[in-house]
Formats: structure tokens, sequence, C-alpha cells
């Protein structure tokens, strides 16, 4: 464990002043709940999104929309103008993530820019300026204000958990949306045979009868074209049976791995939560997207036990945000953010040998134990970090106690 005496008298040194940039990154990129600055920012940011979302339908009502059509207008050019001001905030202030200190600052924006969030940003805001360049239909430029409510994923682990169960499906799911394709295309070719001598019309082709099949299989059954044959009408019910089956397996799929998910996550694990952890700062952001696959979240109130004496080791914990205690050999010891623990008893295979409790509210990002053995072949070089710290707290503990 760390030395107690070392840790204390660093955690006693007054804080440096931040410079505005680093405190407009943390108010944006790192939501907190006990700074009532970050918590107003984004708690106003999130109601300017759903407020956006509500306008954009009432203003499609004829009545509402003539009555107060120049109060949407007035509020759409508010909403622009603090949507732009974020982004060029985000944009400004993310020089300050630890694995762009050593890049060119035009370079490291640039390549902030062209991150999901960011392009979703852009897309919020970018039809308000095109509609002054481009002679486009404004009424296209008012559907891509929809944009806007995907922003809603930076804040929304639902959201986010939901993006992580299709990525990692997605063979699964693959699998399945081909077992609906061979279906749609046997049950249309099926029911061409069956009905085209009847119904030429609506059955004269296999794309033409496809439109019933996809009906069917949906069990959606518009009733716009129906069999009329008895053999057509048999083959229309096993198509029916068949389509519950088929069309419940991509469903099944994401219910499942959604309900998995969810359950892992209890904040957004974002790119810049994760390099605030000295040991991912300095990886390049090919490894930081294979350490966020593995990464899931917990948060814990004050006062929380988070270990006790005699746990089964399944995982280890890194300090996204707040403090925690560990009551070492040596006497008490306080973690703050970018610290971690749990990973000896990890290493070694054994339980837990010390309480850890919550001093403030703290965010902590879990790595499970068959994540650490995937981790440890992925990546060596951070389990060789984690040891090497593993060690020298050790020999820090061993030397108080003497």
């Amino acid at each position: 464990m760390p030395d107690k005496s070392a840790a204390s008298s660093s955690r006693q040194e007054p804080a440096p002043p931040k410079s505005w940039r680093k405190a407009t990154h943390d108010i944006l990129e790192h939501t907190n709940a006990d700074d009532p600055v970050s918590l107003a920012v984004n708690t106003g940011l999130v109601a300017l999104i759903l407020l956006n979302v509500a306008a954009f339908a009432a203003e499609t009502v004829p009545a509402i929309g003539e009555r107060y059509g120049e109060a949407f207008e007035l509020f759409n050019l508010l909403s622009v103008a603090i949507f732009t001001l974020e982004y060029v905030a985000r944009l400004w202030s993310c020089v300050e993530i630890p694995l762009f200190h050593d890049v060119n600052p035009s370079r490291a924006r640039a390549h902030f820019a062209s991150r999901p969030l960011l392009l979703v940003d852009l897309m919020a805001i970018l039809p308000f300026y095109l509609s002054f360049l481009l002679a486009m239909d404004l009424r296209l430029l008012r559907v891509l204000r929809l944009f806007r409510f995907l922003k809603l994923a930076r804040y929304s682990p639902a959201l986010y958990s939901l993006a992580r169960v299709i990525r990692s499906e997605w063979r699964a799911l693959t699998g399945a949306l081909l077992v609906m394709m061979a279906l749609l295309l046997f049950a249309s070719t099926g029911i061409y045979f069956i009905e085209r001598g009847v119904q030429p019309d609506v059955f004269g082709s296999i794309p033409q009868s496809a439109w019933w099949a996809l009906a069917t299989l949906t069990t959606v059954g518009y009733g716009d074209v129906v069999p009329l044959t008895p053999l057509g009408r048999m083959f229309g019910g096993l198509v029916m049976i068949f389509g519950l089956g088929m069309f419940a397996l991509p469903i099944a799929i994401i219910a499942s791995g959604f309900s998995q998910e969810a359950n892992r996550h209890e904040f957004v694990v974002t790119w810049s939560i994760v390099v605030r952890v000295p040991i991912f700062a300095q990886l390049d952001s090919a490894s930081l997207s294979e350490i966020m696959a593995l990464l899931y979240s917990r948060t814990y109130p004050a006062g929380a036990p988070i270990l006790r004496v005699g746990d089964t080791a399944d995982s280890m914990f890194f300090i996204a945000s707040g403090e925690v205690v560990v009551d070492g050999d040596a006497g008490p010891v306080t973690l703050a953010a970018g610290d971690f623990f749990g990973e000896m008893a990890l290493i070694e295979q054994r339980q837990r040998e010390h309480n850890v409790t919550a001093r403030r509210k703290c965010r902590l990002l879990l790595l499970d134990k068959a994540d650490f053995d995937r981790l440890c072949h992925r990546m060596p070089e951070i389990i060789d970090q984690i040891r090497g710290v593993a060690d020298a707290r050790q020999q820090a503990a061993q030397q108080a106690a003497r």
C-alpha cells in the first residue's frame, strides 16, 4: 500500500489554481455532482436539448407554428449560439487532456473534433450556418435540427450502453440479419409461385411479393395484399410462425446485452475520464478505445464500503473522481483521482486483506478479472506499470511497519 506519510503530506498541499482552459475542460467533460458549476452547466445543456426537441415538434402544429413562429425563431437563434459556444469551448479546452500534452494544439483539436460525439455537436449547429451559405430547402434544415437530440448520448449511460451492446454484438446481429433476409427471400419466392396466377397485379414478381412477405413476417398485417388461394393462406400461416421466431432474434440479442451492460455502467465512461488515470494518459487513441471497452463504472456515496477484508478478488479499481480511504497495515491511507487499488489481491489471486471506504462521493472504473487477463495479453506494458506501482506500495508498507 502507499506510504501513509507521503500520501498525507501530498493531500495537505493546496491544489494549484486552475487555468480558465483547464476549468472549462473539467466543467464540460467531467460532470461532477459536487461541483455546482459543472452540475448547473451540464443540467442546463440537457434541458436545452430537450426543449429544442419539444420546440421542433410543436412548430409543426399549424396553429402553434403560426402564432409563436417568431418566438420559435428567437429560441432557435439562442440555442444555436449556446451550442456553438459549447462546441468551441470543447475544442479550445481539449488540449488539457493528458493525451494531447505533447501534441501540437492544432493537430490535437483536429483529432478531438473527429470523435463521434464532437461530430454530433457539429451536426447540431451546422444546418443553421449552412442556410447562409447554400440554397437549401429550409424544411430539410429543420429536420437536421433533430441531431441536437443525439447530443443526449453524452449524458446518458443508457444510450452509451446501447451503443456498446451494438458494437460488441455486431457479429450475432449480422447473423440474425442474414437469417431474416433469407427468410424474407424464401417467403417472397414461395408466395410468388403460389399466387401469381390469381393476383398478377400484386404478386407478379418476387420484388412485388416482398412487400407482403415483410408485412407478414413482422406480423404487421396491413391487409392491403392478402393471399386468396387455400395453399397461399396455409403458406402465409407458416410464414407468420417463422417470422415470430426469426424477427425476435435481434431483439433478444440487444435486450440481453443491454440489460447486462446497463447494470455495469452507472455513469458514462468517456475518453476524458479514462485519460485522467496516469497509467492510461500516455496511450494512443486506439489503445484508449480498447481500454474503454473493458472498463465499467460504479458510483459510491461518501461513507459507503467498497471492499471488505475477506472478499473475493474479482476486480481492481481506478478512481475517476472523489477519494477513498484504505485501512493499510500502517494506518489509513487516502487515495484520490488517478490512483488505483485492489490490484494485489487480483494479481496474487487471494482474498482482500484491506477495507476500502469512500471518503467522498467517488466514481470508480472497474476492471474485472477476465478483462484484467485480456489486458495482460493485449497491453503487457500497462500491467507492468500496475505491478511496478503495486511492488512500490508493498515496499513502502513494509518500511512503514518497521
